[in-house]
């Protein structure tokens, strides 16, 4: 008989094969005419940008009625698309500000890491296409941390994602070959403590000379610094990083599409090997004023979404909304022909969200929200059907679900009323 949630060991399926939880951002809205599918259940009808999801069909369900409440004004003025990547995963208010004074909250997916930390030698993986940013303002007097970063550690710490595929891979695998990476191990990580041991006896002789603010700040450094020693410890005790079996990216892609695509095969190269069971990929930051000549596109994104019922705006955002969907077919058929350890594949493995936190680009409202939850959980789930809610409900309380099942006892998360079980 399978083990409940409840029962069985934490970030695994009932049949005791590692369960995987992923997150993936796309920016300012979508065109709601070609993505709201008909029909309800498993007789729906996709709608005409989810011509590349087709042959996926039985492996996720579309959602119709989740909100985030935390990315609407409230009071706040401006800013929908700094709250709506912020809110997303934390279904928190940020607080508004563009000093050093930031305030979110955890994300869904670092209580997971939090909980699986000590069996995979990465808790979590962040993944980006845009740079790095954590300071000054981005919109509307809000931080670019919020605007930059999906993935949140605690109420005032993200979690920095990485938008270079070959620093993810020696992040996940190392540098070198694999007779290279476990001759260097143990200078690396010998090399590695004492300097951490320097820093910290060195910052926290600093700490009694330094004002309030001041001292928070290295207490979070100091925090960051305790995290790098125990994944320190822990590779020790795993030993080198598993072989994935292929090389290392020369580059980055100049193509935006080829560059989607190398982060998701990361992705499934972290989740293969388990070296991870966690990851987030801001796929375009909220706000996101890329173009798409790729896919005659020539304006930025985040102008023709603000579309004003423009018939060629709306054509295009379609357009854009078709491409997305189509990177995000691929990586479900790269985790669909990969074999699992109990014979299954890693997507049967898997709860994976797909969406963004506006739906209308042109009214910024951060309610029927486009959302996708592939992967069947290794059994927990149903796919293939369009679940329409009835009402709004608040997107937190999927993401309570998805720690349920991922093994994780929290009563709330975020602004949650429930565990979702309409999945």
């Amino acid at each position: 008989m399978a083990a409940s949630a409840a029962a069985r060991a934490v970030g695994t399926t009932a049949s005791g094969a590692p369960l995987r939880m992923a997150y993936l951002y796309i920016p300012n809205g979508v065109n709601l005419d070609h993505w709201r599918p008909s029909g309800t259940a498993s007789s729906y009808k996709m709608g005409s940008s989810f011509a590349a999801m087709e042959k996926h069909r039985e492996d996720f369900q579309i959602f119709t009625g989740f909100e985030q409440k935390n990315a609407t004004a409230g009071g706040d003025g401006p800013g929908d698309h700094a709250r709506g990547t912020a809110a997303f995963l934390t279904s928190a208010r940020p607080r508004k500000t563009s000093g050093s004074d930031i305030q979110l909250g955890i994300s869904a997916d670092q209580v997971a890491a939090n909980a699986v930390a000590a069996h995979t030698r990465l808790p979590s993986l962040e993944l980006s296409t845009d740079g790095v940013r954590k300071s000054g303002n981005c919109d509307s007097g809000y931080s670019c941390a919020y605007q930059f970063n999906l993935s949140w550690r605690s109420e005032n710490q993200p979690m920095t994602p990485e938008s270079n595929p070959r620093a993810v891979f020696e992040r996940l695998f190392g540098s070198g070959s694999d007779s290279e990476r476990s001759k260097s191990l143990g200078q690396r990580l010998a090399s590695k403590k004492s300097v951490l041991d320097f820093i910290a006896s060195d910052a926290k002789a600093l700490h009694r000379h330094l004002g309030r603010t001041d001292r928070r700040k290295l207490d979070e450094y100091l925090t960051g610094v305790r995290e790098i020693e125990k994944q320190i410890e822990k590779a020790e005790a795993i030993g080198i990083p598993a072989d994935p079996g292929v090389a290392a990216p020369t580059a980055q892609p100049d193509s935006f599409q080829d560059h989607l695509r190398l982060m998701f095969d990361m992705m499934v190269l972290a989740f293969k090997t388990d070296t991870t069971r966690v990851s987030s990929f801001l796929m375009a930051h909220d706000g996101s004023n890329r173009s798409f000549s790729e896919i005659g596109v020539n304006e930025g994104h985040h102008s023709i979404s603000h579309h004003q019922g423009n018939k060629d705006n709306l054509a295009k955002l379609a357009k854009i909304d078709t491409f997305y969907l189509e990177q995000f077919a691929y990586f479900l058929e790269k985790l669909k022909t990969t074999e699992d350890v109990d014979g299954k594949s890693l997507l049967h493995n898997s709860m994976i969200v797909y969406g963004g936190c506006i739906s209308d680009g042109n009214r910024h409202n951060h309610d029927d929200l486009p959302i996708l939850l592939a992967g069947h959980g290794g059994g927990a789930f149903k796919p293939n059907r369009h679940v329409d809610l009835g009402e709004n409900v608040p997107l937190s309380n999927l993401y309570l679900r998805m720690l349920e099942e991922f093994g994780v006892n929290e009563k709330r998360f975020g602004d949650s009323t429930g565990s979702l079980r309409k999945v």
